[in-house]
């Protein structure tokens, strides 16, 4: 069983890479299936050549969807509690047979009223296969603490 990270043991500038993954037709069909979107760009080759991509697109909130899972299973585990938010930009469309891939750091990170928990605020990249930047963002995430609460202030 591997260790997560507690609250105290995570410092600002920590940083780690995620495993990658390959976007595949299966994963946008499904997504559209389970979110509603089948928006044409994502569905469509011919619609979405007529608008200037080469291929279908996927969605872009499937690959935030994908990093998240890939930052959740990487070597650098984080003892989570619950996201709290995300803020974050697409760049750069991704298409069917991609490989994504994300860089995650620590910015900072703060106490809660509560002593069982902190709050760390992660800087997220994600780039294609040819190291292109396609998605960057920020993830504010609540972790847990050991039994004496956190420590620790936003720097």
């Amino acid at each position: 069983m591997s260790h997560s990270l507690l609250y105290e043991e995570i410092e600002p500038g920590l940083a780690f890479a995620t495993s990658g993954i390959v976007v595949t037709e299966s994963h946008v069909v499904q997504f559209a299936g389970i979110s509603g979107d089948f928006f044409d760009v994502h569905m469509d080759d011919e619609f979405a050549r007529g608008v200037g991509f080469p291929g279908r697109v996927a969605h872009g909130l499937l690959c935030l969807a994908m990093v998240d899972g890939l930052k959740n299973r990487a070597a650098t585990q984080l003892a989570a509690v619950a996201t709290l938010e995300w803020t974050y930009r697409f760049h750069k469309p991704v298409l069917i047979g991609d490989r994504i891939q994300g860089r995650i750091a620590v910015l900072d990170k703060r106490p809660t009223r509560r002593a069982d928990r902190g709050i760390v605020r992660l800087q997220v990249e994600v780039r294609n296969q040819d190291g292109v930047l396609i998605q960057d963002g920020i993830n504010v995430l609540m972790v847990r603490a050991c039994a004496d609460g956190p420590r620790g202030t936003m720097k």
